[in-house]
């Protein structure tokens, strides 16, 4: 094939025209590996080769945009290139690798520090996020372990701070039990919760104690009444946590 023409139509990207009608769209990085703008004629291996490398390239630029927008892992950014070929995948694997733009340590390093910095997240969550996205525990664990252990408590401590002040229908205990679940959930470990948590007094609150009491009795006292009415109420009050 013969090439009558060749404009720019993006950014990198070339059209190419055919003496025979056809047009092709190539990066430049094509038109000049295989040096386009000196040789018109292209025979049918070459034109399939610089068609193959083109594919590649659009992985490449793909992917590269993809991570523009923040790190991404190999497991992401093969998740993203789907839908080409293996050969254009590992193509772009590989130069990503080579330009440093898949730097596993930085991704753990910039990831944690996020955790820590922006959310309320434990070490055992930490983990299990970063292996899920294709990452081995020891590597995880040689950046995490240089976390200070207090960084992880204060954080804990201050959760344990807003939930009991944020309380407006729990009783001490189940409040208690709430907060020991929902860290749990959140990644911190049972060690580092009871550390804390221990410290606290989990008195019940008065006006809580009697909003509850009093929503009892309305309804219960459509039912009892005198001693029965007492007992199924200090039945209900310890089922809630609360010491009658």
């Amino acid at each position: 094939m013969k090439i009558k023409k060749i404009s720019k139509k993006g950014k990198n990207i070339y059209e190419i025209n055919f003496t025979t009608g056809e047009k092709l769209n190539l990066y430049d990085d094509v038109i000049l590996k295989y040096e386009l703008l000196l040789k018109k004629d292209i025979e049918g291996k070459k034109l399939e080769e610089i068609i193959n490398f083109n594919q590649y390239l659009d992985c490449y630029y793909k992917a590269l945009k993809y991570i523009n927008a923040k790190l991404r892992t190999e497991k992401e950014i093969q998740n993203k290139l789907k839908d080409y070929s293996n050969n254009s995948i590992n193509y772009t694997l590989e130069r990503l690798r080579k330009e440093g733009l898949l730097n596993k340590d930085l991704y753990i390093k910039a990831y944690i520090n996020d955790e820590i910095n922006l959310r309320i997240t434990g070490p055992n969550k930490i983990i299990k996020d970063l292996k899920a996205l294709g990452f081995k525990e020891e590597d995880i664990n040689n950046y995490l372990n240089t976390i200070e252990e207090d960084i992880f408590l204060e954080k804990i401590k201050k959760y344990i701070n807003k939930k009991i002040n944020s309380n407006h229908e729990l009783s001490s205990a189940m409040l208690k039990l709430k907060i020991i679940k929902e860290l749990k959930n959140k990644g911190f470990y049972s060690e580092q919760i009871n550390l804390v948590i221990n410290d606290f007094d989990f008195i019940d609150n008065k006006e809580i104690y009697n909003k509850e009491y009093n929503k009892l009795k309305n309804r219960l006292s459509k039912k009892y009444s005198g001693n029965d009415l007492e007992y199924q109420i200090k039945i209900k009050m310890y089922q809630k946590g609360f010491k009658y």
